[in-house]
């Protein structure tokens, strides 16, 4: 609250003074003290006038309309009257001979009553000069009286005695009270039923402690309210509202009560407003504001809301306290006086009065100040003081205009003052005023120099002549240009706005315009174009002009935003509105429309959506495309995307399809952005959004209106087309015709679809294969429509199997047999043709067409024909083709006598029905060894079984049966059929089958000995199957001879450990069978067992143990030579031999001769040293006799006469250190590694001639195997076949190179 003025005179100090402002107009206040004058300001502070008195003034009142100032005053019988039109003091004799104590003018008329200290009542009106006195009104002072709007007088005094007294003076009711009255008011109490508005309560203070109510229509029953002690005593009450009264108490407390009768007593709020003492309360209803004053300050309540405080003034200065408080009528200020003879005026209420001119705006801050400022472009706020309270401001590009009535002051805005121009005076009052960089529009009296009432010019002020005319159907209101000039919105008589374009002439209504409009602003932000607010006092409403959108120029409501009481709007920039306070100040607050320009970050998807489809309904774009990424949704990007093509952004709109990958939009979109025609663009744009409608239009309003056909035709709008080819491509109406035509035809309208298919038939050999076409359309509904002859010729004569296929498929369905059959003949379809004709029963044509028909279900039907005529051979052919094996079968046991035929096709065919048909046959001949094996075949293991066990035919139907998958019932039934024949084998084998393994080694194990004792074998699989401990003691003690003292070969103790997978067990035992092998001399033998056992571990990848790879590595060596020997590869041979001799002693069985072919070989190979050597140990006692003749001569000759030559073996490199030792070496003396050899020659490996055979993974030195293999094609380790080509050298052999090879 901004303080106006103070007054303070050294005649009121020390005491309190009275004062009252001037009703209605509030222009004047009239104050007085001690000192025997009236004094009266105008409400800027300035004194007008001073009244003498001959005393103190006693009480003072203005009339009803603020005309006169009647004051009475001590020591004086004259009533004091104070004109304010004229300046002018009068005074009129009461005509009282007693001092006269009380004066109050009436609320509706001009009459006065004034009160004396004895009772006597005088009443004058000032209108006629009548002056009736009554004597005796009361017997004592009258203290206190009020009138009300029906111009009844209600009087108190010290006689503790209330008068109620019509204008004439005549008591019309009267009360008496307990105490003495004060403060009385005239007003309405709160009902339920409000009959009439009069006032008839009459409202009291008595004895300062009471609310004293007396009703005039009900006077006998008056309502007397009391009130907490603790609240102190009455200072002061105001009725306000419907029957509301508040009431300020001494000690500080502000209570609000209720007159309705249900309500009374209740306190509807209470507050402690003043910490020590209140001394006055006053409402403004016009502001709807309560004000109560005490200790030293002021406090403001709302009345819609009272707990809510308003404002606080503090009076610092004013430590004695404050004393009374009123509002001027307006509301506009607020005069406090003080207990020390001050009073203050503050500004509560300022008039809004406001202009902006682009971003500069112009605002009242003060009764006699105006404020300048740009907070757009933060440029420091000037005020400017002006002579008189304006009515109307105005803010130009360099000038300030402020005015009132007819007059107004025009101010030059410089770079640092602001400079009074002049003043001038119109013709009329100004109800409005413009300016511009130049010039002043002042509108008075329905006349502007540029506008005139109901007619909207455009002038152009440099050429000084009218650009445009509009002329509105009813009279035009108010006027608001763009910021540009290039649009105008306004309000007409009938509160309707709109927006009209002088450009090209248009007028667009606004949707949804309230009646309330107070006015309309444009947005002043350059990027924002198209964008205005329309407010009333409550709401701001933001619309957008769509000029350029795809479904034309329109106006549209973005949405509402609540306006703060008592706003005014004054600019628009950027979605934040400038809006001048009723305090003098301005209030910037975003629109609702504009949240999207706050803060994102915290904001949730909801939320993000809400101002995304602000955004676009703004044509914020930029802002869109934040919150799209933001939002991080297809669907958010897709409706930027929509929005960019309803406003005919392409270039935007491809940014944004091209971000959430829309290839084909944005390729489109590339493809018609150079379009500068806005129609075109408009017709792609709308076709794109899917309004096809709204696309033709633009279409046929374009250069190019042929592109509403084409689009027409790629929506396969084949009607719309049509319409359109008529008019634009004539010749385009056959192929039109002919796809309108197949739609008919998908939806059935046959008939129509006939005539289009006519309409197609181009007749042009260039367009042959288009009315080849048609031709089939036409055949087709042909029949469909029942035109049969015609649409069968046109299809015959038609060069299409497929239309052939197509008619017949549709008389087939219309039942026209005959002619659907000649149609597939002619079509080739012969397989139909062959169906339709069965139909007919036309078998003579289905047997001409069999040999062209696969299909096996009509040689199936003409099969059963020529059954049922006996013609079997036929019959069987047919079936044959149909692939009815069983009818074959039948055909060729029951009625062609020909089982061998039958047997072979179900031994082909597999068919259980076959077989069963089959298997009767045989029984009927008594084979019943045959019936077993189909009965088997047909799955009809039951009946063989019986069959097999009743004529004793069980061996061949076990033999069937475990070749076929069979249950483990059937396997038992057999093994107990066995077991009872005691065919112990027999039981023991289908017992494994069953998976009764200990019934089934029972049987093994009593099963009599064969030579490749296979029930051994059995025996050991039953106990590799059962993996249970007990069998497999039970089977190791038979093989130990345990059980009946014959001790079993080893080699099946070593397939048993193999088969329960006890790998380590196995190898002991395979090395054991392998020394009695080689002991035996069964060298071949012991090598397979190591290799197998080799294998088997390597595959389990269990460690080898080292004496089975050495031994198997001294069996290889010795096969080796044996092979190298018999190729004529002397060296080789010896080398394998010398490491064989040098082991001699696991070859037992054969020293002698194995010595004697070391030393023949190594002489041949030239190896003399090691043949002397050799020969010197055949030379010993125990082998010298045992040499066999033919070579002892020749053996005793190389020791007779030894040499001492040898051939020194060749090195290579050690496939680990790469470290030369001699070839045949395989213990590296660098490493000490043993190394691998070559399977081919017994070499140790070498890295770069490396690889491996296929089957047993075994090295070998790849270029000697290949040799190898060209005159051998086995492995010689494994001895399985290998192909030459599927041998491949190794670059990297560091996965055969584990350490200590040999031991693995």
């Amino acid at each position: 609250m901004k303080q106006v003025f103070s007054l303070s005179e050294k005649a009121w100090s020390g005491s309190p003074v009275q004062f009252a402002w001037q009703k209605t107009l509030g222009t004047f206040l009239a104050l007085t003290g001690g000192d025997n004058a009236v004094k009266i300001f105008d409400r800027h502070g300035q004194k007008r006038n001073e009244i003498s008195l001959p005393g103190n003034c006693v009480a003072m009142d203005w009339d009803k309309d603020g005309d006169t100032l009647a004051i009475i005053a001590d020591k004086s019988s004259a009533i004091f009257l104070w004109d304010a039109n004229t300046n002018k003091t009068s005074q009129v004799d009461s005509g009282m001979r007693d001092a006269m104590s009380f004066l109050l003018w009436s609320r509706v008329g001009t009459l006065l009553a004034v009160g004396t200290s004895k009772g006597n009542l005088l009443i004058y009106n000032r209108q006629t000069s009548r002056k009736i006195p009554v004597l005796g009104k009361h017997t004592k002072r009258i203290t206190c009286g009020c009138w009300s709007t029906e111009n009844l007088l209600a009087l108190g005094g010290e006689d503790k005695i209330i008068t109620i007294s019509n204008q004439e003076g005549d008591t019309i009711r009267q009360t008496s009270v307990s105490s003495d009255p004060s403060d009385m008011q005239f007003s309405v109490m709160k009902t339920d039923e409000r009959v009439s508005t009069r006032e008839s309560t009459v409202s009291v203070v008595v004895g300062k402690k009471t609310l004293f109510l007396f009703n005039l229509n009900d006077p006998d029953n008056p309502i007397d309210l009391t009130f907490q002690q603790a609240y102190g005593s009455i200072v002061s009450y105001r009725w306000y509202g419907d029957g509301y009264i508040m009431i300020g108490f001494s000690r500080g407390c502000l209570v609000v009560i209720s007159t309705h009768i249900r309500e009374i007593g209740q306190e509807i709020f209470q507050a402690h407003n003043h910490k020590d003492n209140l001394s006055s309360i006053a409402i403004s209803q016009s502001l709807n504001k309560a004000a109560s004053c005490g200790d030293n300050c002021i406090k403001i309540h709302d009345l819609s809301d009272l707990r809510e405080m308003y404002a606080i003034i503090s009076l610092d200065d004013e430590n004695k306290g404050v004393d009374k408080l009123a509002w001027t009528d307006d509301g506009q200020l607020l005069a406090v006086s003080s207990r020390i003879g001050s009073l203050h005026v503050f500004l509560t209420k300022l008039p809004i009065l406001g202009d902006a001119c682009n971003t500069r705006i112009a605002y009242l801050t003060s009764l006699l100040e105006v404020t300048i400022a740009n907070h757009v472009e933060r440029e420091l706020p000037v005020t400017v003081s002006v002579e008189v309270e304006p009515s109307f401001v105005a803010i130009g590009v360099y000038h300030l205009a402020v005015g009132m009535n007819n007059r107004a002051w025009f101010y030059a805005l410089g770079e640092n003052n602001v400079k009074k121009l002049k003043d001038v005076e119109y013709l009329g009052t100004v109800a409005s005023m413009h300016l511009n960089s130049d010039y002043a529009a002042a509108l008075f009296e329905g006349k502007v120099q540029l506008h005139m009432t109901g007619v909207i010019n455009y002038f152009h002020i440099e050429d000084w002549q009218y650009v445009n005319e509009y002329r509105h159907s009813v009279s035009v209101r108010k006027v608001f240009p763009d910021p540009n000039g290039t649009r105008l919105a306004f309000i007409d008589d009938k509160s309707d706005g709109f927006v009209y374009c002088p450009v090209n002439d248009r007028l667009y209504e606004i949707p949804d315009f309230s009646p309330n409009i107070k006015g309309i602003l444009w947005e002043h932000w350059p990027m924002d174009k198209g964008v205005f607010v329309a407010f009333d006092d409550d709401k701001a409403y933001t619309y957008v002009f769509y000029k350029d959108a795809i479904q034309g120029s329109k106006i549209i409501l973005a949405g509402g935003t609540e306006v703060p009481f008592s706003h005014k709007p004054l600019l628009l920039y950027n979605g934040e509105l400038t809006c001048q306070t009723p305090s003098g100040k301005t209030n910037n607050m975003y629109l609702s429309t504009h949240r999207f320009l706050g803060n994102l970050k915290d904001l949730g998807p909801n939320e993000l959506t809400q101002m995304l489809t602000q955004t676009l309904t703004l044509k914020r774009f930029s802002e869109a495309w934040e919150l799209c990424r933001l939002l991080n949704d297809q669907s958010g990007w897709n409706e930027l995307g929509k929005a960019c093509l309803y406003h005919m952004e392409v270039d935007f709109a491809i940014r944004v399809y091209r971000t959430f990958g829309n290839a084909g939009m944005v390729m489109s979109l590339e493809q018609i952005k150079g379009i500068e025609e806005h129609n075109l663009l408009a017709g792609h744009l709308a076709m794109f959004t899917g309004d096809f409608n709204l696309a033709q239009d633009w279409y046929l309003a374009s250069s190019c209106p042929v592109a509403a056909l084409e689009m027409r035709k790629d929506l396969q709008h084949w009607d719309s087309a049509l319409q359109l080819a008529k008019r634009l491509a004539p010749d385009q109406i056959p192929f039109l015709s002919k796809e309108y035509a197949m739609q008919l035809e998908f939806t059935g309208d046959y008939s129509n679809a006939l005539l289009h298919y006519e309409k197609g038939i181009t007749g042009n050999n260039k367009y042959q294969d288009h009315d080849e076409a048609c031709l089939a359309g036409v055949a087709q509904m042909s029949i469909r429509v029942g035109d049969i002859r015609r649409g069968v010729n046109q299809a015959i004569k038609h060069p299409s199997r497929l239309l052939k296929r197509d008619c017949g498929a549709i008389l087939e369905n219309m039942k026209q047999f005959s002619e659907a059959a000649q149609l597939y003949e002619k079509g080739q379809y012969y397989d139909k043709a062959a169906s339709v004709y069965i139909r007919c029963k036309n078998w003579a044509k289905v047997g001409e067409l069999l040999p062209h028909v696969s299909s096996p279900k009509i040689h199936l039907q003409y099969a059963k024909a020529k059954e049922a005529d006996g013609r079997y051979n036929e019959a069987v052919i047919a079936y044959e083709h149909a692939k009815q094996w069983d009818s074959v079968i039948r055909l060729y046991l029951d009625h062609l006598n020909n089982p061998e035929k039958a047997v072979n096709i179900v031994r082909e065919t597999q068919s259980l029905d076959g077989a069963k048909m089959v298997a009767r046959f045989f029984l009927q001949l008594g084979d019943y060894g045959s019936a077993i094996q189909f009965l088997v075949m047909s799955k009809c293991n039951n009946e063989a079984f019986t069959l097999a066990q009743q004529h004793n035919k069980m061996e061949i139907y076990a033999d069937i049966i475990s070749s076929e998958s069979a249950t483990n019932e059937d396997y038992q039934s057999i093994a107990l059929y066995f077991e009872e024949e005691k065919k112990h084998f027999q039981a023991g084998k289908f017992f494994l089958l069953c998976g009764q393994y200990g019934r089934a080694l029972k049987h093994f194990m009593k099963s009599p000995g064969t030579e490749d004792n296979l029930a051994i074998e059995m025996a050991i699989e039953t106990v590799g199957r059962a993996k249970d401990e007990a069998l497999t003691n039970q089977l190791i003690d038979y093989l130990m001879g345990e059980s009946d003292g014959m001790p079993k070969d080893a080699k099946y103790l070593f397939h048993l450990y193999m088969a329960l997978k006890q790998y380590k067990e196995a190898a002991r035992t395979a090395i054991i069978i392998a020394r009695e092998e080689q002991c035996s001399g069964n060298y071949r033998n012991a090598h397979d067992v190591l290799f197998s056992m080799y294998s088997e571990l390597k595959t389990q990848k269990i460690k080898i143990p080292s004496e089975m790879a050495t031994n198997l590595m001294i069996l290889h060596s010795y096969m080796l030579a044996k092979t190298h020997i018999k190729h004529g590869d002397h060296m080789k041979g010896a080398r394998m031999l010398i490491r064989v001799a040098n082991n001699i002693s696991k070859f037992p069985s054969h020293v002698v001769q194995i010595l004697t072919s070391v030393v023949i070989e190594c002489h041949r190979a030239g190896l003399k040293n090691s043949a002397f050597s050799f020969a010197a140990m055949l030379m010993r006692p125990e082998y010298r006799n045992k040499i066999d003749l033919k070579y002892k001569k020749k053996i005793e000759a190389v020791v007779r006469h030894p040499s001492t030559t040898a051939i020194e073996e060749p090195t290579t490199a050690c496939p680990y250190c790469a470290f030369q030792l001699p070839e045949c070496e395989l213990l590296c003396p660098s490493c000490k590694n043993n190394l691998p050899y070559c399977i081919a020659t017994g070499r140790h490996m070498v890295q770069d001639d490396w690889t491996v055979c296929p089957h047993c993974d075994f090295p070998a030195l790849y270029s000697e195997f290949k040799n190898m293999l060209e005159t051998e094609n086995t492995c010689p380790m494994c001895s399985e076949r290998i192909d030459i080509a599927h041998l491949k050298k190794i670059n990297d052999c560091t996965q055969y190179l584990t350490p200590e090879n040999g031991d693995q």
